[in-house]
């Protein structure tokens, strides 16, 4: 067909240079142009039967290839693989522009292939994320690994294509740049280690609610990369952790606490030490209205009525003998009202307690597990829970202690100068 182009112009009488540039050009145009009615092809007959056969099938995983294009990529190829076959035989009178033109056609399809490749590495990725175990074993990292690979090896390749050597010359050259690939590479080595600990382990997952001060993260992982880590906040920003701090630093991850059935509430209330009492008879027959404590309060006189018995203390000396008190009574009503609430989970860890009294009182601690996790439910069980201690303190005789503020200071001036 060239052949027969070239004896055409030669019968309009073109000569010399002319005739060598009408020809060139007359073969790069039907190139050309069989270039694009070959990709018309690929792309508006074979891609769509393809695509149509890909939809009929019942399976999912090549919807997934489909979605990444990777039949779309993969049909690039044809153009290049035109100029690769007619490339030489078309530039034939002229030998430099048949090897650029062929090598161009290879470092293309290098380059298609290599789209196609990342295409079905991705593809890979959204089919084993359908998966059960993609949760706790996500792949990201090593897919991304696999990626960076597969651009340095095509790399090579197509450098080694445009200069004509050998791709062992070039990476026998690349020995002399180890230094230098590890520092430009540093990041993505220490993430791969990092991954691989990480998957190992079983330190992270996608979902997972985890803090970190040192970069002010407090949120769910989001993604897990090959170099870092992103966790949107409970504010809704996001912020990136590199993946290697997650083993060089230490990090809370309360997976524990979701997986357990339970969230911990743990605070403590301060009780005025002046109020701290034993409690008179007639108190104790009006606390035994309180439907939660009268089986304790009427148990409890029956044993310390009979410890006294036996020990025949002096009644009239109360350090004699053992007498029910105010904040003992109180620790043993905030027992029995949180065993009352369906929220809070007996089967795991329980405590009403006092800690080591100081300068603020006597702390008694709540120490017991909300069945329900989420935030906002458990911080509305943990508010109801002392929105009712905070007004029942009174019933006992007991004062919480709270340090004097600038109204009480100015009630004790007021009250200091009426007196005078």
């Amino acid at each position: 067909m060239f052949d027969r182009w070239s004896r055409l112009l030669a019968d309009w009488g073109l000569t010399g240079t002319a005739a060598t540039a009408a020809d060139l050009a007359g073969r790069a145009v039907a190139l050309f142009v069989l270039c694009v009615v070959v990709n018309w092809v690929a792309k508006r007959v074979l891609l769509r039967v393809v695509t149509t056969v890909v939809r009929r099938t019942r399976t999912h995983w090549d919807d997934a290839l489909l979605e990444r294009q990777v039949f779309t990529r993969l049909s690039h190829l044809a153009p290049g693989l035109v100029l690769y076959l007619l490339g030489p035989g078309a530039f034939a009178p002229w030998a430099p522009v048949a090897g650029f033109v062929q090598k161009g056609a290879v470092v293309y399809m290098l380059a298609m292939a290599l789209a196609s490749l990342n295409a079905l590495v991705n593809a890979g990725g959204d089919i084993y994320d359908g998966l059960a175990i993609s949760r706790n074993k996500p792949i990201k990292g090593y897919l991304q690994i696999v990626k960076l690979l597969l651009a340095l090896t095509f790399g090579i390749v197509m450098f080694s294509v445009l200069l004509g050597r050998s791709p062992l010359v070039l990476l026998s050259g690349l020995g002399a740049m180890t230094a230098v690939l590890l520092l430009v590479f540093k990041d993505s080595i220490l993430g791969f280690v990092a991954s691989i600990q990480i998957s190992a382990n079983d330190m992270l997952r996608p979902g997972d609610w985890i803090e970190m001060p040192r970069y002010g993260a407090d949120g769910d992982v989001i993604d897990i990369a090959l170099t870092t880590v992103k966790v949107r906040n409970w504010d809704k920003t996001i912020t990136t952790i590199p993946s290697y701090s997650l083993i060089s630093d230490s990090f809370r991850n309360w997976r524990g606490m979701e997986e357990s059935g339970g969230r911990r509430i743990k605070r403590a209330l301060n009780l005025d030490l002046a109020s701290i009492r034993f409690l008179a008879p007639d108190e104790i027959a009006a606390l035994k209205r309180i439907v939660l404590i009268r089986d304790y309060l009427e148990g409890k006189e029956k044993e310390l009525a009979d410890w006294n018995a036996e020990r025949s203390t002096d009644p009239g000396a109360p350090v004699n003998s053992r007498r029910l008190t105010n904040v003992g009574t109180f620790r043993a009503y905030l027992a029995a009202y949180l065993r009352s609430l369906p929220l809070v989970h007996e089967d795991m860890t329980f405590l009403v307690r006092q800690l080591p009294p100081g300068e603020h009182g006597l702390p008694m601690e709540i120490y017991v597990f909300s069945r329900d996790q989420r935030w906002a439910a458990y911080e509305d069980l943990q508010s109801d829970i002392f929105d009712h201690v905070l007004a029942v303190v009174p019933e006992f005789g007991l004062r919480v202690y709270q340090s004097p503020s600038g109204a009480d200071m100015r009630g004790l001036a007021a009250a200091a100068s009426g007196r005078d």
